[in-house]
């Protein structure tokens, strides 16, 4: 940690029995809402979580790494107990240090998930921009993220073994794929319960800033780095565009830059003021749903907010051509399928609602 203060929240927002639907990306839900529709996929899970040893991941982060205490990296520990104060958690997850020079953190686990942080990260980061990283941690445990990733990252390592079998390997690829399309959306919605943890917009920038590359956020320029996911998201060759698609296909993560930009439009958003204010759905008033049809209108409806906005030229095309369809269809409908102006007066029960 880059300096050694105590930490004081003598301001900040509790949410009590605040649901994770309070900052969950809608993307994120309507993916994950595919990602479980994907054929294969319940016997998948269920096979993983047979063969997935939690207690042997417990025992070996207890066995080569620090785990996080009143004695033992205190500073953490006061952050560990804000965070799950803060979001409301029932149960405090421990946190473990490992040593690895790169910027990283991670939840694991499927019943008892813990988090784990490099030495890396620690070292680099401020104790708000730890608070920020942790709530980012504890919005995957309270959101269920765990389960889902750790099954990715047990994928990946099975398709590598399996590579030799193309039929077994191509089938588990279309499964990872989903799961990182989704787990790219999770990321989303975690930056927002980091920032729902820290409340600090700036602080969650300058922890964004050192995850793309700046050791000293005080020598990079905010609007400089804003303005290079304005780049990104608005290139006007349409190649560009398809390299995009490549690039991003098989990463876990989204990109740093373009992450930090979501972030920044939300922390500047009516919605997260409404959060602060006290108004947020609450765990007690979450009903669990069988068919997700609920998180998918809502995903469908983010994805179009966001190409009717983009500069993208292959986005333009795929809105385009959406909308199109979908004014081509609801002439359609409305001349045949209300039973009303059928053409010839005849066949009004082709009509009926269902």
């Amino acid at each position: 940690m880059t300096e050694d203060i105590e930490v004081s929240r003598h301001n900040a927002v509790r949410f009590p029995g605040i649901s994770p639907r309070a900052y969950e990306h809608p993307v994120d839900r309507g993916a994950l809402a595919t990602l479980r529709a994907v054929p294969g996929f319940a016997q998948v899970v269920k096979a993983v979580s047979g063969f997935y040893n939690e207690r042997g991941e417990r025992l070996m982060a207890l066995a080569s790494s620090i785990r996080v205490g009143p004695k033992q990296y205190p500073e953490l520990e006061r952050l560990r107990h804000e965070c799950a104060e803060t979001l409301d958690l029932p149960a405090v997850p421990n946190v473990f240090v490992y040593q690895d020079p790169r910027i990283q953190a991670s939840a694991v686990g499927m019943d008892e998930p813990f988090i784990r942080l490099s030495t890396g990260l620690v070292e680099l980061m401020s104790h708000d921009a730890l608070r920020f990283v942790l709530g980012h941690e504890m919005g995957h445990v309270l959101s269920g993220h765990t389960v889902y990733r750790t099954i990715m990252v047990r994928l990946i390592g099975l398709q590598m073994s399996m590579s030799w079998t193309p039929v077994s390997a191509l089938g588990i690829r279309a499964i990872i794929a989903a799961l990182r399309e989704w787990y790219r959306k999770a990321e989303l919605s975690c930056d927002r319960a980091g920032l729902l943890c820290g409340q600090d917009p700036t602080a969650a920038l300058r922890a964004q800033i050192q995850v793309a590359g700046g050791i000293d956020p005080a020598r990079i320029d905010i609007p400089s780095f804003l303005q290079q996911a304005t780049e990104y998201e608005s290139v006007d060759d349409i190649r560009d565009s398809f390299l995009k698609l490549r690039y991003v296909e098989g990463e876990s993560h989204p990109f740093a830059v373009v992450r930090a930009a979501q972030l920044q439009k939300w922390a500047a958003s009516a919605e997260y003021r409404a959060i602060l204010a006290g108004d947020y759905p609450r765990r007690d008033d979450d009903t669990p749903t069988s068919d997700w049809k609920d998180d998918l209108k809502s995903a469908a409806k983010s994805y179009k907010d966001s190409w009717s906005t983009s500069a993208d030229p292959l986005t333009k095309v795929f809105s385009d051509v959406g909308e199109a369809v979908s004014g081509a269809a609801g002439k359609v409908w409305n001349k045949f399928g209300n039973g009303n102006g059928n053409g010839n007066g005849s066949g009004s029960e082709s009509g009926s609602s269902s």
